[in-house]
């Protein structure tokens, strides 16, 4: 009885030995970017005319990548992204933000709700709204790859 219990030991031990050797790694998240690195180099240039909420959430997407050169892209979005935060944001009539609401926190990553959020007050404002039908309120979709920068799922055609 005593063999057999010393070699299910073994065997016991050898399977986890096997089971550990076989788990593949979780990579380390991607280190934040500082907050410089979503600073314009320049002052936007005052929004275009609007004559729709569309016209409006294309500008903003524009804007969002023009207010963000160093955390944004423009190529391909890749096949798994970081995180997908959604916000939706409503305007005052002058085309400034009154309020951010966020509609799809992301569940890994979530630094980078409060990124979409930064980087979207640093795109603002987005035109006259005022002779548009209300709300004032368009959503975007961050698509962050795993350098933690993203593209608007407006400029994703």
């Amino acid at each position: 009885m005593r063999c057999i219990d010393t070699v299910s030991k073994r065997w016991g031990l050898a399977v986890l030995a096997l089971l550990g050797a076989c788990s593949t790694p979780t990579p380390a998240p991607a280190p934040a970017p500082s907050p410089s690195a979503y600073r314009p180099s320049g002052a936007l240039p005052a929004p275009s005319a609007v004559r729709s909420m569309n016209d409006v959430r294309l500008q903003a997407a524009r804007r969002l990548v023009a207010a963000n050169p160093s955390g944004t892209y423009t190529g391909t979005v890749p096949d798994v992204l970081l995180a997908i935060p959604v916000l939706e944001v409503e305007l005052n009539a002058d085309g400034s933000i009154r309020r951010i609401d966020v509609l799809r926190k992301p569940g890994q990553a979530p630094d980078t709700l409060q990124l979409a959020i930064d980087a979207m007050r640093r795109a603002a404002p987005f035109g006259d709204v005022s002779r548009l039908p209300r709300p004032w309120k368009f959503s975007e979709t961050f698509l962050f790859n795993d350098e933690r920068k993203f593209k608007p799922r407006t400029l994703d055609h």
